[in-house]
């Protein structure tokens, strides 16, 4: 597995740090791993630091071959049925906005400032989890810390995801981020307090406070 690094973030230094003991490791490990190599990044790859405007932060890839493609809790278009937590996030968005995309490809808000980002960006297929150990979680760490830079909406789901706010920094332009916090949309804890959270109204109404334009989170 032969791993680009993503240009505009490439001053972290994790990348110099972190990064070659993890190639190694992958270059070594023989399993089928996901997402395909030129995806890892994807969710860097779509934008610099200072285009990101939301940061929606998921755990690892999904262990299902043809589904992960590098984004948190996004798939390829065409994977049916959904993951269990991307139906629950589509379903709180109905309930939220109305609608829902059609697919359960988020590349589409990548585009518009969203990043998408797990905290382990690779997976052995099959093995959920399985490379948690690997030391992906400084980037995750890093990527917080230079987008808050700039006041941003970040989105916490879950504990795993919670324990990184410490990450996140005043901005330094002034302003104040958005933070919204509640359980995960999985199966297991939606009903706990992730139903009913309309994260997604809340992020373009905080936008508009800061004279920015909304996402687009129903119609790619």
């Amino acid at each position: 597995m032969t791993l680009k690094v993503p240009t505009a973030w490439a001053h972290l230094p994790f990348f110099s740090v972190d990064f070659p003991a993890i190639a190694q490791s992958l270059a070594e490990d023989h399993r089928h791993i996901l997402p395909p190599e030129d995806q890892v990044f994807a969710a860097l790859d779509r934008g610099t630091p200072e285009e990101v405007r939301v940061v929606i932060l998921g755990q690892d890839p999904y262990p299902t071959p043809g589904h992960a493609h590098g984004l948190s809790f996004s798939v390829e278009p065409e994977v049916r049925p959904l993951p269990r937590s991307l139906n629950n996030i589509f379903k709180e968005m109905v309930e939220d906005l109305g609608g829902a995309p059609m697919t359960g490809d988020l590349r589409f808000w990548a585009d518009q400032g969203v990043l998408l980002l797990n905290t382990v960006l690779t997976v052995p297929a099959g093995d959920a989890n399985g490379h948690a150990k690997l030391g992906w979680q400084p980037l995750a760490q890093q990527v917080l810390a230079a987008v808050s830079a700039r006041p941003t909406a970040f989105v916490l789901w879950g504990k795993q995801a919670q324990a990184l706010a410490c990450h996140i920094s005043d901005p330094k332009n002034g302003g104040e981020h958005l933070l919204i916090e509640s359980a995960h949309p999985s199966p297991l804890s939606a009903r706990r307090g992730f139903f009913g959270s309309r994260p997604f109204s809340r992020i373009n109404d905080w936008l508009a406070t800061q004279g920015r334009p909304p996402i687009n989170w129903t119609q790619a």
